[in-house]
């Protein structure tokens, strides 16, 4: 059997989603091997990939810093934080402004964690003046959790305002970067950020199957005793790794290996700034487009992220799911909306994509608008 026949090609259709997204070739390569989870290769990989993570973060194991991997999409790598670092009495303050802030408050329920929501509208960001308020009002609070771009509609929230806020009341600072980590400068002292959680499949541009979640050690180790679940406790899965550099149960052997790969084209890239740096040639590169055909951005450009964009739907005579069939037949794959309130779609500006690609895809939707009849 000739396994190269096999391969994903160049051609395969591109994701301008926020995660999975489009991959290189030699990411998609990287997976056609096997690798034993308890063998000392892997395992050495394993702690090359989180020493790896903790440089690209700008922090290290010398000033307090650990990364935990953990099996699952990012979901499960923030539910984790929840289910088992938060003591028994603790009450969480959650700013949500989409769904994935809702999401965070759908965990605490499940878990039956107390606490308390600051929601603001879809179209405007996590406010720390209320932030001060609503601690000053619930003093049992004991952590701050937030999500930095909240991709229901490409929003960033201020995580370093509200961090100060929150380490001022001195309380636990949780920031969910699952779109932002990798795809833009993070600094986490100024942020004063006590845990943040990504995932595999977003800005360092690898394939789903793992999250990691950055936490002060001192943090973590004070968690002992507190987790309400087997395979989410992050100080059990720490413990794990530093006993047998393993992790607790089967490992996404081949993500891991993915990963590595897009570890290393990050570095050749030029690091997160460079990465960045793309990103928002992309995302001006799509402006520039979806403006000359008349399209409207959701958001004000103050909020707005270069990791994806939402746009509103044209006035008359669009029907959605027949765009998005036809531009997926041109190999385009675009992402639907998610607000309640507005009818829009979104587009990211993430993944192995560059400026002639977003170039491609507006002459892309052009062409089917006109197939459509519909003007925005």
């Amino acid at each position: 059997m000739n396994l190269e026949s096999n391969l994903p090609s160049a051609r395969d259709k591109l994701l301008f989603t926020p995660g999975p997204l489009t991959t290189s070739l030699t990411v998609k390569r990287a997976m056609l091997h096997d690798a034993g989870s308890w063998h000392f290769e892997f395992n050495a990989l394993v702690a090359s990939v989180r020493e790896r993570l903790l440089e690209l973060a700008g922090v290290s194991r010398e000033s307090g810093w650990e990364v935990v991997l953990l099996q699952g999409s990012g979901t499960f790598g923030v539910e984790a934080i929840f289910q088992s670092c938060v003591p028994p009495n603790g009450k969480v303050a959650v700013l949500t402004n989409g769904a994935y802030g809702d999401r965070i408050v759908l965990m605490l329920k499940q878990a039956k964690i107390d606490h308390v929501v600051l929601r603001t509208p879809e179209d405007t960001a996590g406010d720390p003046a209320a932030l001060e308020v609503c601690l000053k009002d619930n003093p049992a609070v004991t952590h701050v959790a937030v999500v930095h771009c909240e991709t229901t509609t490409g929003i960033l929230n201020p995580i370093a305002a509200l961090g100060q806020v929150a380490k001022r009341h001195g309380k636990v600072y949780v920031v969910d970067a699952m779109s932002s980590f990798g795809g833009m400068p993070i600094d986490f002292e100024a942020c004063q950020i006590d845990y943040l959680v990504s995932s595999s499949n977003k800005c360092i541009e690898g394939v789903p199957g793992f999250s990691f979640i950055f936490v002060r050690r001192a943090r973590l180790l004070a968690t002992e005793g507190w987790a309400r679940s087997l395979s989410l406790d992050l100080l059990g899965q720490l413990k794990g790794f530093e006993k047998s550099g393993q992790f607790r149960y089967t490992p996404p052997t081949h993500v891991i290996l993915a990963f590595d790969q897009a570890l290393r084209e990050l570095e050749a890239e030029g690091g997160v700034a460079a990465r960045s740096e793309r990103y928002q040639r992309n995302h001006e590169t799509l402006l520039a487009g979806m403006k000359r055909l008349g399209f409207r951005l959701l958001l004000n450009p103050s909020v707005q992220s270069h990791i994806i964009t939402a746009f509103h739907y044209p006035t008359a005579g669009f029907d959605f799911n027949t765009f998005y069939r036809k531009l997926s037949d041109r190999g385009f794959i675009i992402y639907p909306g998610k607000l309640t309130q507005v009818d829009t779609f979104r587009i990211g500006n993430i993944g192995r994509l560059f400026p002639s690609e977003l170039e491609q895809l507006v002459h892309a939707i052009e062409a089917v608008l006109g197939e459509m009849g519909v003007r925005p």
